[in-house]
């Protein structure tokens, strides 16, 4: 800075242009840009913060500086003399502005007769401008800050944090006047917006394996809305002033550690995005670990998460604990004494609070009085969580803890207080199975929450159970095994982040705590088949012939009793709806019920039973259905001959006879288009369809399921079901698409994918009337299209397939109808199907 401002002194001196001299200015600033990444490895988080604010400041000083030169020559006045204050506002105010955060300034000056202020301050903005520095700027007179702060709460809360840079003291002195008053304007309105303010923001950016770190729960948000509150209340200029007195010295230094390193990882994804980028997210997550020094970007990503935890825990506890008093309406005093369920706890509608002034209580009188609860839906206050966070937890547990844990897990609503003791940071002290896992990522492309968050999710979904179906075999447990399926509900991923599979060490890790709960040691090892095989029954769904009674078997191989497969099918519904919005949806729904059925069907036959056995006793439902009798004899044995046992296995009697009735009144063609769950298209055709041109136009959407079935009288069913719903402006559209399908001449161009030999499977055994193709590679787009317009080129008619795919894998099956030649074809049709690693 001594050279930059020698080097000025220079241009001024030699008459240079305002040009020459912005110039200089923006080398500087570019070369000091370009030197941040080694500042960085030098210095980091709050102390690198420190050090970039004070360089600006430093740039910011030395340009208002050279517009007085400029305008007094050698007749430069006193600084102090010149009515007009410089103040950082925002992260710059507070000396946490990051790399390409917008530098926030805030001038204020005195119009005095005898200063042109107003030229001044133009001349200083389009020097700071030319120069590249990215400014945000106000510029008040010192008397109207007020009345500006009013207007707006954004621009009151940066007032808050005025920092003086350079001008005159005694226009500062006047700035901080009115910022006291501002302060002291009506508290509790301001502070009651801040945190509904808060509120919406943490819900637009909630807890993620990605986390939005300034925004998100958690974030520096969080941590700034503590300052807002301590500074409108107390007058103070940072938080460790309160250490001691609002909260314990421990509490602070651990919330400080947190966030240090989320000032760290925020700078140094600056660095790395180049611009400004708050979101930790998987492209830039591997070089800003290299930038930290992280050994793995897992530990990094668990790390953060942690600390964001931290944060969001500390701040939630004492917004309320500084804001309470404020907010607190005597009126309200004794209707809620009226609802006290314990000295200084009470229930208020849906929750549960304390009072500021309850004495430390040991985690056993703690979780007597949750026991003592209600069993009701309840959310818990900041105020008991502040008293379950503040509590000593020692190992190992006594059996008294042990047995009110038990306790909870025997109520139907124990999601509640599990999330309590998240909030609170004890689930892993009550639990320490999950220790290694309550802030573990899971980056596999299909969870959309750290392992313990989605623990807690899947037993809120098995609490809060939307599929009449499950919820139906749920409430039909006993007491027992509701209890049993809980634990294992929030303990089904506790075996994560270890080198084994983790699925074997969850069923270690379950036996042993139930064993300490004093569960018996067949609830044991029912609970350790469950973890064990947690995974089973969706893989086999989604990506299994489930009409195939060798899977069957094989499946209940494993699962054994229709009791644990009761069981497994209603932990299976509660892990993926844990997952994220969607993943169980209509289609998963319906795979998992007809693997349920199948399953259940198998598992109370005493001998193997085949497949027209099962067909028979379907046929023999169908009979007794009102709706078959009223059809005409030469219906009922049309359906009865249809050939394929697939079709009377996928459908219900009741659909199979809707079908059918729709069959025989087919001219040509009909379809129907249902655009209630994603979009589903049913076809009944007498003349040749055009699939692979269907499946090209339509390559857009993901297909979940594909039925392609012969009826009679030459009508040939298809139904197609996508996961994505169109919106109502694409519905004519598609109509069209599906016209022009009926069109044989039409083509569409399909991109060939690259398959490989070793990922494609045909099975000419598979049974007496079908082979089966099994295609699992990359998911690429237009691939199902290419794979059955391969099929049409060899005259290969697909009898039914099944299709799944995730964000990187499809495992597509294709049961194709025998033919003589069929079979020769085979090495013909792998070849045609890898023609894109030709």
């Amino acid at each position: 800075m001594k050279a930059l401002t020698a080097e000025i002194e220079q241009l001024i001196d030699t008459n240079a242009s305002d040009f020459e001299i912005s110039k200089r200015f923006k080398q500087a600033i570019s070369a000091y840009i370009d030197s941040l990444p080694e500042t960085f490895e030098q210095t980091q988080g709050k102390d690198f913060l420190v050090r970039h604010t004070k360089a600006l400041d430093g740039f910011i000083t030395l340009m208002y500086k050279t517009v007085l030169r400029r305008m007094f020559g050698n007749y430069l006045p006193m600084r102090s003399a010149i009515p007009v204050a410089f103040t950082a506002l925002g992260s710059y105010g507070r000396e946490q502005l990051c790399v390409h955060s917008d530098i926030d300034l805030m001038i204020v000056y005195v119009p005095v007769e005898g200063y042109n202020i107003e030229a001044i301050i133009e001349k200083f903005l389009y020097l700071a401008w030319d120069a590249g520095l990215k400014l945000g700027h106000r510029v008040h007179k010192a008397d109207e800050l007020f009345k500006a702060a009013l207007e707006d709460i954004t621009i009151r809360t940066a007032m808050m944090e005025a920092r003086f840079i350079v001008g005159s003291n005694f226009t500062w002195h006047a700035t901080q006047r009115e910022l006291g008053r501002i302060r002291r304007h009506e508290p509790a309105a301001y502070l009651k917006a801040k945190i509904e303010e808060a509120a919406q923001r943490r819900a637009k950016h909630p807890v993620s394996m990605q986390p939005q770190i300034k925004e998100g729960v958690g974030g520096l948000r969080d941590a700034q809305l503590l300052y807002w509150i301590a500074k409108t209340l107390y007058g103070v200029d940072t938080l460790k002033t309160l250490a001691g007195d609002v909260f314990s010295e421990e509490a602070y230094r651990a919330y400080r550690i947190a966030l240090e390193l989320i000032y760290r990882v925020r700078s140094a994804l600056h660095l790395v995005a180049g611009k400004q980028y708050d979101q930790l997210n998987l492209e830039y997550l591997p070089r800003v670990r290299q930038l930290l020094g992280f050994k793995s970007d897992m530990k990094l990503a668990a790390q953060v998460i942690e600390a964001m935890w931290r944060i969001d825990n500390f701040s939630r506890i004492y917004v309320t604990e500084m804001t309470r008093p404020l907010f607190a309406k005597p009126e309200c005093v004794a209707p809620l004494r009226r609802r006290r369920i314990a000295p200084y706890f009470y229930v208020t509608e849906e929750r549960v609070v304390s009072s500021r002034h309850l004495p430390p209580l040991s985690i056993t009188k703690l979780l007597e009085i949750l026991t003592a609860l209600d069993d009701r839906p309840l959310t818990f206050d900041e105020t008991v969580i502040r008293h379950f966070t503040a509590a000593e937890i020692r190992h190992p547990l006594t059996k008294k803890i042990k047995k009110l844990l038990r306790q909870i897990f025997e109520r139907r609503h124990a999601g509640d207080i599990l999330r309590l003791f998240y909030d609170a940071g004890v689930l892993a002290e009550l639990i320490p199975a999950m220790r290694k896992t309550l802030f573990l990522p899971q980056f596999d492309g299909y969870h959309h929450y750290p392992v313990g968050l989605h623990s807690l999710q899947c037993v809120r979904a098995l609490e809060n159970i939307g599929d009449p179906t499950v919820r139906k075999l749920y409430e039909g447990l006993d007491t027992a095994d509701r209890t049993l399926l809980k634990i294992v509900v929030l303990m089904h991923d506790a075996g994560k982040g270890r080198k084994l599979d983790h699925s074997e060490v969850g069923a270690k890790l379950i036996r042993s705590m139930l064993a300490k709960m004093g569960f018996g040691e067949e609830a044991k090892e029912d609970a350790a088949l469950l973890v064990r095989y947690h995974t089973l029954m969706s893989n086999v769904a989604q990506r299994h012939n489930i009409h195939n009674e060798k899977t069957i078997y094989k499946f209940m191989s494993v699962v054994k009793t229709p009791r644990m497969l009761t069981l497994l099918y209603i932990l299976t519904y509660a892990d993926m709806t844990g997952v994220g919005p969607d993943v169980y949806n209509a289609f998963s729904a319906k795979l998992l019920y007809e693997l349920y059925t199948a399953a259940l069907e198998v598992s109370q036959e005493k001998e193997r039973i085949t497949d027209a056995a099962r067909r028979l006793k379907i046929e023999q439902r169908i009979h007794r259905l009102e709706a078959f009798k009223a059809l005409p004899r030469t219906q009922q044995k049309k359906i009865t001959t249809i050939e394929s046992n697939l079709f009377f296995f996928r459908h219900t009697p009741e659909e199979i006879i809707e079908i059918a009735q729709k069959a025989r009144e087919v001219k040509t063609y009909s379809y129907e288009l249902d655009f209630s769950t994603g979009l589903s298209i049913e076809i009944l055709r007498k003349i040749p369809l055009n699939l692979s041109y269907l499946l090209g136009r339509l390559g857009y959407l993901d297909v979940a399921s594909m039925e392609v079935f012969t009826l009679f009288d030459g009508v040939k069913y298809f139904k197609l079901d996508f996961l994505q719903t169109p919106t109502p402006d694409m519905y004519e559209s598609i109509r069209e698409i599906v016209e022009d399908s009926f069109d044989l001449e039409r083509r569409v161009e399909i991109e060939i994918p690259k398959i490989k030999e070793t990922e494609i499977t045909l099975d000419c055994e598979h049974s007496k009337s079908y082979a089966e193709l099994a295609v699992h590679t990359a998911n690429q787009r237009g691939l199902l299209a290419f794979i059955v317009s391969g099929l049409d080129a060899l005259d290969m008619q697909i009898a039914t397939a099944k299709i799944h795919s995730t964000k990187h894998r499809a495992r597509d099956h294709f049961l194709i109808e025998k033919t003589p030649r069929m079979c020769d074809n085979a090495a013909l049709l792998i070849q045609l199907l890898c023609k894109g690693n030709a």
